[in-house]
C-alpha cells in the first residue's frame, strides 16, 4: 500500500487552521468506518444523494439539503439552480445564459477568490456599496429582471459597513431574488447549520472537510426544497454544469456520519479545552526572550475559538519572523502555523491531535533558542 514515506512526501502538524491546501482536516474513525462501508457494494448515486440530503436535513432542521463536492462546488451548483431552476431546458443549456437571469449581486467589501466560484456558471457579478459600507438604496438600485440572487460571504469575509444579512434577505425576497450564503468556514458554533436558513436564506452552504471533519471533497447546501431539486438536476450524475462535481457514494455516507457525530459533541466542552490550550502556549512562550503571546478571538475564519498569537522580537530572538515559520516546517516534526501581521504567527489548536499542543511548543521554543 502507497505511504507518504514511500512517496517522499512529508506529514504535517497543523497548527494553522483547515486550510483546503493542508487536507481541511482529520477524519475521525467514524467518518473512516462509514466510508470504507460505503466502499464496498454499488448503490444508485441519486437515490443515495436524495436519502442522506433527507437525513442531514432532518438532523440540520432544515427542509432539504444537498451533498456537493465541498463548498466551491455547492456554490456552483446553487448559483446554477439560481439561474435554471428546476427548467431543464435552461439546466442544458448552461453555460450560454441567453435568455437566463444572468447577474448575481455582491458586497463590494466581500469579493474574495471564492466567488470565481460564482463566476464559473457564467454570471456577472453587480458589486453594491463601498469598501468601508454599503448602504440599502444600493441593494434595491442593483436588482433588476436580470438578478438571479444575492450572495453573502458570511464570516471574516465582510465588512462592518455591511448592510446586515437579515435586511438583505428581506429587501431581495420583497423582489422575488433568493439569497446563497457562503458559510464555507462558518463552524463552530453548531446552530449555524440552522441559523442562516431559519432567518430566511435560500441556501447556506458549508465546507464538510473542515470543522466537521468529513470527507475533504464533500460539502452541503442546505436550503429550501425547490433550491436543492434544482441543484440535484444540475450536479452528477447528470450532464450539467455540475457533471464534472462528482460525490461518490464514500463521501455521501462520510459526511453524513461527520454530521452525526458533530451534532454530538460537547462544543461547550471543547471551546474550553482549546482556551486551555492557548493559555498553556502563551504563558510558556511568554517566558521566552524577545517574545510575547497573547489570546486572539475569534480565529481566522471569525469562529469563536481562540488561537495564540506569538510576537517575536527579532532583535532579542535573532531570527526573522519568516525564518521561524521556515525552520518549523523544515524541521521534523513539521509544523504549519500562520503569519500574523508584523512579526507574529498565530497558533491554532483546532487542527491538533490530542498531545500535539505539545510537540507544537517544543517545536517552537526550538526554533526561537536556534
Amino acid at each position: 500500500m502507497p505511504t507518504y514515506a514511500e512517496l517522499d512526501v512529508t506529514p504535517i502538524i497543523n497548527a494553522n487552521a483547515t486550510l483546503t491546501r493542508l487536507g481541511g482536516s482529520l477524519m475521525p474513525p467514524e467518518v473512516l468506518k462509514a466510508m470504507m462501508e460505503a466502499a464496498k457494494v454499488f448503490v444508485e448515486l441519486p437515490e443515495l444523494q436524495r436519502r442522506v440530503g433527507n437525513r442531514i436535513a432532518l438532523l440540520t432542521q432544515n427542509e432539504a439539503c444537498y451533498v456537493s463536492s465541498g463548498a466551491a462546488g455547492g456554490i456552483v451548483v446553487a448559483i446554477a439552480a439560481c439561474v435554471t431552476g428546476n427548467d431543464m431546458a435552461a439546466i442544458e443549456r448552461l453555460p450560454d445564459l441567453t435568455g437566463l437571469k444572468d447577474e448575481v449581486i455582491v458586497h463590494k467589501s466581500q469579493r474574495n477568490g471564492y466567488d470565481h466560484a460564482v463566476r464559473q456558471v457564467g454570471v456577472k457579478l453587480v458589486e453594491i456599496g463601498y469598501p468601508a459600507v454599503t448602504e440599502v438604496w444600493q441593494l434595491e438600485g442593483a436588482i433588476n429582471e436580470k438578478t438571479a440572487a444575492v450572495i453573502w460571504f458570511h464570516g471574516a469575509l465582510g465588512g462592518p459597513g455591511d448592510i446586515s444579512l437579515e435586511k438583505v434577505i428581506d429587501i431581495s425576497h420583497a423582489h422575488g431574488v433568493p439569497v446563497l450564503v457562503d458559510a464555507a468556514a462558518q463552524l463552530p458554533p453548531v446552530e449555524n447549520l440552522w441559523k442562516f436558513t431559519q432567518m430566511g436564506a435560500d441556501a447556506a452552504i458549508f465546507s464538510g472537510g473542515k470543522d466537521l471533519r468529513g470527507p475533504q471533497s464533500s460539502g452541503l447546501v442546505l436550503g429550501k426544497q425547490w433550491l436543492i431539486d434544482a441543484c440535484a438536476r444540475n450536479g452528477p450524475p447528470n450532464h450539467s454544469i455540475g457533471r464534472p462535481m462528482k460525490v461518490g457514494k464514500e463521501e455521501m455516507l462520510g459526511l453524513l456520519a461527520a454530521v452525526e457525530r458533530y451534532l454530538a459533541l460537547d462544543h461547550e466542552g471543547r471551546a474550553s479545552q482549546m482556551d486551555e490550550i492557548v493559555t498553556g502556549w502563551c504563558n510558556e512562550l511568554s517566558k521566552l526572550d524577545g517574545v510575547r503571546a497573547e489570546r486572539s478571538f475569534p480565529n481566522e475564519a471569525g469562529q469563536p475559538l481562540p488561537r495564540a498569537q506569538v510576537h517575536f522580537d527579532a532583535a532579542v530572538v535573532g531570527r526573522s519572523r519568516g525564518e521561524i515559520v521556515q525552520g518549523l516546517l523544515d524541521g521534523r516534526p513539521a509544523v504549519s502555523v500562520a503569519p500574523g501581521p508584523d512579526d507574529s504567527i498565530f497558533l491554532n489548536p483546532t487542527t491538533l491531535e490530542e498531545g500535539e499542543e505539545e510537540v507544537v511548543l517544543a517545536r517552537l521554543v526550538e526554533e526561537v533558542r536556534g
